[in-house]
């Protein structure tokens, strides 16, 4: 890395969320605002490299957007001593294999999450990223939405006193494929291509758990497979071999308790598709990726149960709307900027590949616990 080019191979790019979210919505915003400012006279330019197996798909990304550089072989990739980061967009999968192979190229790694299908490969990933002395991270971008940032900073200004308990819904409909195209890849309900909403929406919970209200300390899921046969995207049936589902109660560091529901077999009536619900001793507050509202003690309405007469309160309204204060942030740039900054300066970075396999681990138990029908205790990790 010179003192103002950051080159990053991107694999992965062709599929939805490399694409959007990392590629046009995050580096190429960097890019076309002039690079990231570092504050010591200095700014960042990331130049991509974009890396997949599709040739055709590859080019036409980098025509549509100016790119000189791009390649079908992930070695030549990583063997080019000019590219400074490895990003990994891949099916979970495939994901491990090539994260080990760019840190022994003593590439710095940058990943989406979940970092690998099991436990045992997460740590190991973890393992060679601390012993190779490269800058790693993981993709944890729901920190950094609006509505849960509101939320960070009502806990850190003590509105809620004791936090008793968050209860979250995530979810919507995801169409089957037969009469209307799904809005999912049908890999990711095949448990063999690494599908899974356990495996896809658990290392979320992790990371959002940890770091807003504390560690997870015990499971106790419950997955479903509530549609088990869908349409690829070829039109052709197929079976769905993976949970779609999955209902868990969570104990937090501290006695906080959490109740998360996941589900693409869900019609959803909320706001946003994914909500949380926070309640504590000296208020409430219910955030979502944009919005957060709140509900102090002072102002609680007095609801009492009368299944006799019809309701008349509308409880909606006894809730007041956080403002915004500040503008946002994609939230996907956002965490980019503080990880380059972690690779440019060694700015301290909690979000690492040992916090990525925090997320597989609870992945993991929670398979576990549904699959013995018990409460199952989640150990601290350690490398």
């Amino acid at each position: 890395m010179d003192s103002g080019t950051v080159r990053i191979a991107l694999n992965g790019v062709t599929g939805r969320m490399g694409y959007r979210q990392h590629l046009v919505r995050s580096l190429l915003a960097l890019r076309d605002q002039g690079g990231l400012d570092l504050g010591d006279g200095r700014t960042l330019r990331p130049e991509p490299v974009l890396v997949g197996r599709r040739e055709p798909a590859l080019r036409a990304i980098a025509e549509r957007h100016g790119l000189r550089h791009w390649d079908t072989d992930l070695d030549s990739v990583l063997s080019d001593g000019t590219v400074d980061v490895y990003f990994d967009a891949q099916i979970t999968a495939a994901r491990p294999d090539a994260l080990i192979r760019a840190i022994a190229a003593g590439k710095h790694v940058y990943t989406e999450k979940p970092t690998a299908t099991g436990l045992a490969d997460a740590l190991e990933v973890a393992r060679l990223a601390r012993s190779a002395g490269i800058r790693h991270g993981v993709v944890q971008d729901k920190l950094f939405l609006p509505g849960l940032l509101k939320l960070r900073r009502l806990i850190d200004g003590g509105f809620f006193g004791e936090i008793l308990s968050v209860r979250a819904e995530f979810g919507y409909w995801v169409f089957e494929g037969d009469w209307q195209p799904a809005q999912r890849p049908s890999w990711n309900y095949r448990a063999e291509d690494g599908g899974g909403i356990t495996v896809d929406m658990f290392p979320h919970w992790s990371y959002l758990l940890e770091r807003l209200f504390g560690r997870v300390t015990s499971v106790m899921a419950q997955v479903s497979t509530h549609i088990p046969r869908r349409w690829d995207e070829r039109g052709k049936p197929y079976e769905a071999t993976a949970d779609d589902a999955v209902y868990a109660v969570l104990r937090l560091d501290g006695g906080t308790v959490a109740q998360i529901n996941s589900s693409w077999a869900v019609r959803v009536m909320r706001d946003e598709l994914v909500e949380f619900q926070v309640d504590g001793v000296l208020g409430s507050a219910v955030a979502g990726p944009r919005r957060c509202r709140i509900q102090h003690r002072s102002t609680t309405p007095r609801p009492v149960w009368n299944p006799d007469l019809p309701t008349t309160d509308s409880y909606r309204d006894h809730w007041q709307e956080v403002p915004d204060n500040q503008p946002f942030e994609n939230a996907f740039k956002a965490q980019w900027e503080l990880f380059l900054r972690h690779v440019a300066l060694g700015e301290p970075y909690d979000s690492d590949l040992l916090a990525g396999a925090r997320g597989v681990q609870l992945a993991e138990l929670g398979l576990r616990s549904s699959a013995e029908g018990r409460r199952i205790e989640v150990p601290e990790l350690t490398l």
